[in-house]
């Protein structure tokens, strides 16, 4: 095969890019791939929390584990803080959920930039047709089985690639997104963000009274992502290794407030809070980074003429979770299936039902993500409201999704067409909580209880998710229903005891009540 000739050509060479090219190599080291960079140098990027499926995804797929601890740091889970309506709250006063241990899921913070570096020398290393300085200008596609073609321009000089798969990891600019018209605009979750990275932030684990530290059992705050939480926003403390702080605003002051997007807005912003001012209070920015919107879609992720979007050249969703790179894990997984069937020679009808069935169940995917926060950021603020989103969304995150992808099912296409069965239920239940939290943010307002239980208060996080340890583990379906149905009585009992500030016994549903076009009150 020429050295133009390519069995996989990469557009960008990201974190999506760079993963998808190590994983195919590892796969299949006898393939020709191809990984074209524009930058010579990488830069710092948001998205440096890597949680427990794009963990998974790293250790077992990628073989990352040892790398990810010694050169990056642990995550010690989520961590939220919930201040007075004046903002003017001691952290160390404030209402607080978050892990009295490490959590039992790897999780990891990273430096985005040294990973993609790194990620970029291991892959020059495997034998990789690493091309850094190089932009993908045009694009080709093949149709019916032909061979795609690049018109590729490294420092001036212009070379033509082909490919027997293209995929397109160009980020939010999103090669084939502008050529075919792919970018699906998100009208209804439009929020922004505003980030940098600070030097010299406070150690939360030396800060505040003893009875602070015990709380938790003295393990460490320090390595877990912060959150302060406000209504319409809240605000990111991520630890990086080598001392810097990457911290961040997302919600409505991000798309409103110009002034926000400088060094200096963004500083007088964050000691407008005096539990960052506390943490800030030495410390010294280094950067700063915005988007003024963040969500939006893809129209297709994956297509049988063999080629396919990954990263944020197809979506985003919030940087709440961390979810970026559990959809990379998703996309790369089933880019890198496909391509190996495809290669092997496997049925090319059965390669192209599978390529339907991943894109249907991405889609799935995309829109139930942004169904926990489209409408729901109102109710941020609130210790009570986001106590019970805090057990719905990563409740329905482990068993819904963590559990079947540590089992390793969802190449399963028996797996996959009974998803999609239950996607219009799944979507359902989803909507159908969204509306009762809305409609208990309305009632606390009313009733002016909204921050009444943001002081003083503490929770481990995992009393009515006592199924986490099992997470990964066979599970037969009749478990994970009956886990799914407990905790959907139990959100729903308290949400409604909020609402109508009542105490009186709510009688449970089955498991089909909460997944039909129904009042959950």
């Amino acid at each position: 095969m020429k050295a133009t000739e390519l069995d996989v050509a990469i557009a960008g060479g990201g974190l999506a890019g760079s993963l998808l090219a190590r994983q195919l190599q590892r796969a299949l080291p006898e393939l020709h791939i191809g990984l074209f960079e524009k930058a010579t140098t990488r830069s710092f990027k948001v998205g440096e929390s890597i949680v427990e499926l794009g963990s998974h995804y790293c250790v077992r797929r990628q073989g990352l584990s040892r790398y990810l601890y010694e050169k990056h740091l642990p995550k010690n889970g989520l961590r939220y803080f919930f201040d007075d309506e004046a903002r003017n709250t001691s952290l160390f006063d404030m209402s607080e959920i978050g892990t009295t241990n490490l959590p039992f899921h790897p999780a990891f913070h990273v430096d985005r930039a040294r990973l993609e570096e790194d990620l970029l020398r291991m892959n020059c290393a495997a034998g990789i047709h690493v091309r850094l300085d190089t932009r993908v200008r045009e694009v080709e596609l093949g149709e019916a089985g032909a061979r795609h073609r690049l018109a590729v321009e490294e420092r001036g000089k212009r070379e033509t690639y082909s490919a027997r798969w293209f995929v397109d990891a160009t980020g939010r600019n999103g090669l084939l997104a502008r050529q075919l018209g792919l970018r699906a605009r998100e009208s209804e979750h439009r929020i922004g963000s505003v980030w940098g990275r600070f030097e010299g932030v406070a150690d939360v684990d030396d800060m505040g009274p003893e009875s602070f530290r015990a709380r938790i059992r003295y393990t460490s705050r320090s390595i877990s992502t912060m959150h302060l939480w406000y209504p319409h926003y809240w605000i990111w403390f991520i630890p990086l290794r080598g001392g810097l702080t990457s911290i961040g605003v997302v919600g409505r002051p991000a798309t409103e407030r110009r002034e926000l997007r400088s060094a200096e807005g963004l500083r007088a912003f964050l000691a407008e809070h005096r539990a960052a001012q506390q943490l800030l209070a030495n410390a010294k920015n280094v950067d700063v980074g915005s988007y003024v919107t963040i969500a939006y879609g893809t129209r297709r992720f994956f297509h049988p003429d063999r080629w396919a979007v990954i990263g944020e050249a197809a979506q985003a969703a919030d940087p709440l979770y961390s979810p970026g790179i559990d959809f990379i894990a998703l996309e790369n997984d089933f880019v890198s299936d496909l391509v190996q069937r495809d290669v092997s020679g496997a049925d090319a009808e059965g390669v192209r039902e599978r390529c339907e069935l991943y894109e249907q169940f991405m889609q799935f995917r995309h829109e139930a993500t942004l169904l926990l926060y489209r409408g729901l950021y109102g109710g941020l603020g609130s210790y009570d409201l986001m106590r019970l989103k805090w057990d719905f969304d990563l409740g329905c995150y482990y068993n819904l999704w963590v559990s079947p992808y540590m089992q390793n099912q969802y190449t399963d296409l028996r797996f996959l067409r009974r998803q999609l069965r239950q996607k219009p239920f799944i979507l359902q239940a989803l909507r159908n909580f969204a509306d009762l939290f809305r409609a208990t943010e309305t009632a606390l307002r009313e009733r002016g209880a909204y921050y009444r239980n943001n002081l003083g208060l503490f929770s481990c996080g995992i009393e009515n998710i006592d199924f986490v340890e099992t997470v990964g583990m066979p599970r037969n379906r009749k478990q994970i229903l009956e886990d799914l149905e407990r905790l959907f009585n139990s959100v729903r009992a308290r949400a409604v005891a909020l609402l109508k500030g009542s105490n009186e016994p709510v009688a449970p549903l089955p498991l089909s009540a909460f997944m039909g076009d129904r009042s959950l009150v």
